[in-house]
């Protein structure tokens, strides 16, 4: 096999989400193998950070502020990427996220769920998905080229319990993978892929005090989660590096419509 199969030199990445724990990691890592990094968040501070992180691993980068349920300011940030590098290789949709309301409590039940957040909870992880796919897909269409990458979750195959807006709005956002990438083939030719990667469960930032104590032992959720992965641990962020690696490169050249889940055999486990 021919290493350049996965050679990404000289490929361009917008990471949405980019400030966060797996986008951010996601940028560091292509930035390390010569793809120029376009780092999307609402968070300065974030943007900073893994900007810095990029450059001191050797990749070039640039931060850009914006939210992914704006279209003008998506469509802002694309011209800047298009000014600056002429081009978008890559697209990876890794913002998303949870807000209490549309989670069961504990002993609660869907009643208490707030619609408000529910709301919320789909559009940023439905629409904003959609949105970046609009604003830098059509550049790719318009070269007959480019790879999307979305992030998918656990609660896409299997019902998890009380995270009821999230499991929906992933859900959905799965399916659209599916549909983009039989529109963009059929459309645009074969030369546009996109797929998605489903990480099991990995600890970040809005789910570290769901899983883990402050001692750093695991809560009732985060031991029953251990007990339904046969690898019997969380996962690290870094292993999910090779995935989005290849997804990105022409080793992957014939894959599109499909979610590759990387989750230490969460999905394959029948709990018994």
């Amino acid at each position: 096999m021919s290493p350049g199969l996965f050679d990404l030199t000289g490929k361009t990445a917008v990471i949405t989400g980019g400030g966060g724990v797996l986008g951010g990691c996601f940028g560091v890592s292509l930035g390390s193998s010569g793809v120029k990094v376009a780092v999307l968040d609402r968070a300065q501070d974030a943007l900073a950070r893994r900007v810095q992180a990029i450059v001191s691993g050797g990749g070039e980068a640039m931060g850009l502020c914006a939210d992914v349920l704006e279209e003008e300011q998506l469509t802002a940030a694309c011209e800047e990427v298009l000014a600056a590098w002429g081009k978008v290789d890559i697209l990876i949709n890794a913002a998303g996220g949870n807000l209490p309301g549309a989670t069961l409590p504990p002993g609660g039940t869907f009643w208490n769920v707030s619609m408000d957040d529910f709301n919320a909870v789909v559009a940023l992880n439905l629409n904003g998905t959609v949105l970046p796919v609009r604003v830098f897909g059509e550049t790719m269409a318009a070269r007959k080229r480019g790879c999307i990458i979305n992030i998918s979750s656990m609660a896409t195959l299997r019902a998890i319990t009380r995270v009821v807006g999230y499991s929906a709005s992933k859900a959905a956002m799965e399916n659209f993978t599916r549909w983009l990438a039989v529109e963009m083939a059929r459309k645009y030719g074969e030369g546009i892929r996109v797929n998605a990667l489903a990480p099991g469960f990995f600890v970040g930032d809005q789910n570290r005090r769901l899983l883990t104590r402050e001692d750093g032992t695991y809560t009732e959720r985060g031991n029953t989660i251990i007990r339904q992965t046969p690898m019997g641990r969380f996962g690290r962020p870094e292993e999910l590096l090779s995935t989005v690696h290849w997804l990105c490169s022409d080793a992957s050249a014939f894959v599109t419509g499909v979610v590759v889940p990387v989750d230490g055999g969460f999905s394959a486990f029948s709990g018994v």
